[in-house]
């Protein structure tokens, strides 16, 4: 796969070769580990992850020996203390968070304690430690919901409408305080909807995936007309390390696919890559407060740092259903619960 911006053409204005990375064995920060090792063999991370049920150590099986893993809360500020002194830390990409919006809206206070909290934690810890760089990976979600026409910019007002927008909206403002507060070198990325390998499946396309293969019925919120749009993992991870790198500090960095889908239309294209019938799908009750549109205007990476998607929608997606009928054992360990049983 070619990228705009390789590893070759990069400039390296920050050094990637000793980074913490947190939430690293997540769905996003699982891929950018093994992007980062793909393209620094050189590298060595510090991985923290919780492994809560959204973090699985499956996802970086192949490259354990590769990495420094520890199990770990972003809230413990000694063991994080701790790690920066013991592997000359420089930078840290964090990744941690809650991010399911349903889980959210049942029991709010995790996503403060640990995208608020856990936020500051980290940035007070940088501070004290004058690392180089503190890259917040955040989401579209905190722009609230757009109409039939318009796009996100990054001078769109923030307007979280779920308690897990609202937690990651909350951090971003913490970040940037701490930028014109403290003068500490940071940059926010906000993302649409990633699609890819270890994508727990209670979202979108892998929970559509995995229950056509199973001929279990497809749920489908409301009319399913809600748009989103659509960028593959991998094209996101190669975002972040250019941000990471060549990113001007204190600012804010739109990722986007230029790829908008209504749910429905995705959930029916998925049927047909797996040659399953459309009477799998059922609509249900809508989500409380279920943003309608979202839709990014990325022109601001493209233009100062040269990034563009790589994969186009119909690849990636075919790419995806192929990595799940591949690794049925991975989602079998999920649906179990054996995967929480990780020692490391």
């Amino acid at each position: 796969m070619l990228y705009a911006n390789s590893a070759a053409q990069m400039k390296t204005a920050y050094s990637v070769e000793r980074l913490l990375i947190t939430g690293g064995a997540g769905f996003i920060g699982s891929n950018f580990v093994h992007t980062l090792i793909e393209r620094y063999p050189q590298s060595k991370p510090v991985i923290l992850d919780a492994l809560t049920y959204a973090g699985n150590l499956d996802n970086l099986k192949q490259i354990l020996p590769r990495i420094h893993f520890v199990q770990g809360d972003i809230n413990n500020k000694e063991l994080i203390s701790l790690l920066i002194k013991q592997y000359q830390i420089t930078g840290i990409i964090h990744f941690a968070a809650e991010s399911h919006v349903d889980r959210s809206i049942l029991d709010p206070g995790v996503f403060v304690a640990t995208n608020v909290n856990g936020t500051l934690s980290l940035l007070n810890i940088a501070k004290k430690f004058k690392l180089e760089r503190f890259l917040q990976v955040s989401t579209d979600e905190v722009y609230g919901s757009l109409g039939a026409s318009g796009y996100f910019t990054e001078e769109t007002p923030l307007s979280p409408n779920s308690p897990y927008s609202a937690s990651k909206a909350s951090a971003d403002m913490l970040v940037r305080a701490y930028h014109h507060t403290y003068g500490m070198d940071v940059i926010t990325t906000r993302c649409s909807n990633n699609y890819g390998p270890y994508q727990f499946p209670e979202k979108l396309i892998p929970l559509m995936i995995t229950r056509a293969l199973a001929n279990q019925k497809l749920p489908v919120y409301g009319d399913g007309l809600n748009v989103r749009d659509w960028l593959h993992v991998k094209d996101h991870c190669m975002a972040l390390l250019l941000v990471y790198q060549q990113g001007k500090s204190g600012e804010i960095y739109n990722v986007g696919g230029h790829n908008e889908w209504k749910n429905i239309n995705i959930v029916k294209l998925i049927l047909k890559y797996l040659n399953k019938d459309e009477s799998l799908i059922e609509y249900v009750q809508d989500r409380l407060g279920h943003d309608r549109r979202y839709a990014i205007d990325a022109a601001k990476i493209e233009r100062t740092l040269g990034f563009k998607p790589s994969y186009t929608f119909e690849q990636g997606i075919e790419e995806t259903i192929q990595w799940y009928l591949e690794n049925q054992f991975w989602c079998e360990r999920i649906k179990t619960g054996d995967y929480l049983n990780q020692a490391y």
